[in-house]
């Protein structure tokens, strides 16, 4: 049975947590209201900003019509194709540069150089390589796939180089290693990338369908300022934002699963 100390200590961290999750809602309400008022009051020119009302009036008509889901769908299947290619190849590429110190070192001031180009310069490049509609992914991969290779390696470096000495001392091959210490101990590392690969991917997206996308959200608020359709951009810009917070607690999940599999602190 548990002590009446640690039920009153359970009892302030969960009043602690509904304290936070209101004051976070607060937060937002005070935000709305104010930004309605701003604009009723014509501290803010609405033409400019819009204002909540009119988002939930473009909000229900787009809904109704069907063409809002369609986009969001659009970009969040882009979003989940290119995490998956730059997990993919990133880890593959990390586990390349373990393997071998050699192309190690040969290929690192390639990735730093790549780290620092400005991702949106390669644009029109993909365009012309990969056509309309594949230059997406390029782009949403060109920008997370870099970041995914130098989390990963980091990872892998910091896994107990003693474990790995005394697998190596009867007799392991590097195979072995990879399959039995490494890649379960990275786990955390994996998790943790995927977080940051979540606003990456999405942000790769968004500027693929800049250039060239003739659907998704980012085309829709390329098209609204193009027609100066404020609620427009603004609708597409909150369903942006809806779409992370859902790729980022699908991400959390997989945390939670993979916490209890290989019984890790996050």
């Amino acid at each position: 049975m548990s002590s009446p100390l640690y039920d009153r200590f359970l009892k302030v961290q969960r009043r602690k947590l509904r304290l936070i999750a209101l004051t976070r809602l607060s937060v937002l309400a005070a935000f709305l209201v104010l930004w309605e008022l701003a604009a009723r009051w014509k501290w803010i020119d609405p033409m400019l900003t819009s204002k909540p009302s009119q988002l939930l009036t473009s909000f229900r008509e787009l809904a109704f019509e069907g063409s809002l889901f369609r986009h969001t769908w659009i970009s969040g299947v882009e979003t989940l194709v290119g995490i998956v290619i730059s997990m993919a190849l990133g880890t593959a590429i990390a586990v390349l540069f373990w393997w071998s110190t050699f192309a190690s070192k040969v290929l690192e001031p390639y990735i730093v150089v790549l780290n620092a180009l400005p991702k949106v310069a390669l644009g029109p490049i993909f365009y012309i390589w990969l056509g309309d509609r594949y230059s997406i992914y390029g782009m949403a991969v060109a920008i997370s796939i870099i970041v995914t290779i130098i989390m990963v390696e980091s990872g892998f470096r910091e896994i107990s180089k003693t474990k790995l000495k005394l697998m190596e001392s009867f007799g392991a091959t590097k195979a072995q290693m990879l399959r039995m210490v490494l890649l379960p101990a990275s786990v955390p590392h994996f998790i943790a990338t995927l977080k940051v690969n979540v606003g990456l991917t999405l942000v790769g997206v968004v500027m693929g369908e800049f250039l060239s996308s003739k659907a998704g959200l980012g085309y829709l608020i390329i098209y609204g300022g193009q027609v100066f359709q404020m609620n427009l951009v603004m609708v597409s810009i909150m369903m942006l934002a809806l779409l992370s917070v859902i790729l980022y607690g699908f991400v959390n999940l997989l945390a939670r699963f993979a916490r209890k599999k290989y019984n890790y602190e996050a």
